[in-house]
């Protein structure tokens, strides 16, 4: 993992462009790539907020060490 590795975002609430950490995000990997998508904490403002992760942050945030969690189907 690499270490101090932070990214450059816009929260989607207040529109500030912040800097964060890796271990700020999450990264959640659903079964397609549109149910892929990653999360923080604005430190601005608070708010949840929750993108789509295409192929190249999924890429860029995986090889960084952001806590990923898959997402499988329920056998039914």
């Amino acid at each position: 993992m690499e270490t101090g590795t932070r990214f450059k975002v816009y929260c989607s609430d207040c529109r500030e462009k912040v800097e964060l950490a890796a271990d700020d995000f999450r990264l959640t990997l659903g079964r397609t790539q549109a149910q892929s998508y990653y999360s923080f904490g604005c430190p601005s403002c608070g708010a949840a907020v929750r993108k789509p992760a295409g192929e190249k942050i999924v890429e860029a945030l995986t090889r960084a060490g952001v806590r990923t969690m898959r997402l499988v189907p329920v056998e039914g």
